[in-house]
């Protein structure tokens, strides 16, 4: 493995020094073999950033050392690249790539630098990986989509609330997004309920896409699409004033106004491709030998002030079940 030099300049970001014990040709002032890890993120969102706050965890819990170049790329798939570029240029020992166009333009760039990913729904569509089990080649990781969250939320929609119509935003740009509307519209049809699409292509179009629904829709979800959560604020203005349910794809949304979610923390999922990143760092596994993770835990989180704002009375039936926030 090639080892970061102390003289290496980060830009935009901090180098942070993970406590590890190991031996190596370099090592940092405590003795520890220290590896360069390339960070590449589409954006800068709560989620993405838990997700990064877990990865650093996880190879922390697993000895691991490490100076990270952590670069945002702002929602621009030409900057995913260049950044994904640089990095091998660099010859860092790890992509840790937070989000689905981040991993492709890793991907693109490199076969032989290992890539661990999360914030991913589907990897096979993205052609990241040919089989979740067995991924090969240079790459695995997390996904953020539990394999119940869809179909949990959308029937509590049709259980428990009236109206057909749902509300959709998403940017059809990404692959992630598009995997995921597929799977939406095919579980809200299987309940008796119509999804109605908005497509954006930057987080400056979501408020304006938010109230083009207005008088079409009786209820609002908005999953795991990077572009749509990093401007998740837009959404919940519109659905306070309309008095209209808002639902998010995981707890992070939640806390920043969705109603309810059955969801996840990105810290979890960043945290399992931290502890991935430590195996494929240290030389005990193939970045290709490791299988490809879901979310671990899921579970109805429901915020008491959205609730509020949205005019949704909590039946308590749902206090049984949920894990409630303000």
């Amino acid at each position: 493995m090639n080892k970061w030099t102390k003289g290496w300049l980060i830009s935009g970001t901090a180098v942070l020094m993970l406590a590890g014990c190991g031996g190596g040709e370099e090592t940092n002032e405590s003795g520890e073999e220290t590896y360069k890890i390339g960070v590449s993120q589409i954006v800068e969102h709560p989620s993405l950033d838990k997700a990064y706050e877990g990865f650093k965890k996880g190879l922390e819990e697993e000895g691991v050392a490490a100076e990270f170049n952590e670069q945002i790329a702002q929602g621009d798939q030409n900057n995913n690249q260049t950044i994904a570029n640089n990095f091998v240029s660099d010859d860092v020992d790890l992509i840790f790539a937070n989000s689905t166009p981040s991993a492709t333009a890793a991907l693109n760039a490199t076969k032989d630098i290992p890539i661990v990913f999360t914030s991913v729904t589907d990897p096979v569509a993205a052609g990241l990986v040919k089989d979740t089990e067995k991924p090969g080649g240079n790459v695995t990781g997390t996904i953020d989509l539990h394999p119940d969250a869809i179909t949990n939320t959308v029937k509590f929609m049709a259980d428990q609330f009236e109206g057909k119509n749902v509300g959709v935003i998403y940017n059809a740009g990404e692959q992630n997004s598009v995997a995921q509307a597929e799977a939406v519209e095919k579980v809200l049809t299987d309940n008796g309920l119509k999804m109605v699409p908005v497509t954006v292509s930057t987080s400056s179009e979501v408020k304006q896409a938010t109230e083009s629904l207005i008088g079409k829709v009786d209820m609002f979800y908005v999953f795991t699409d990077n572009t749509v959560v990093s401007a998740l604020e837009s959404v919940v203005q519109v659905a306070n004033k309309e008095d209209l349910p808002l639902f998010v794809g995981e707890k992070d949304s939640v806390a920043r106004g969705g109603f309810a979610a059955y969801g996840f923390d990105y810290e979890d999922i960043g945290m399992e491709a931290g502890k991935m990143a430590a195996q494929i760092l240290k030389g005990e596994k193939k970045a290709g030998d490791l299988p490809v993770l879901p979310p671990q835990n899921l579970k109805l989180v429901i915020n008491e002030t959205a609730a509020k704002e949205m005019n949704i009375e909590i039946k308590e039936e749902w206090k049984a079940e949920a894990e409630l926030v303000k």
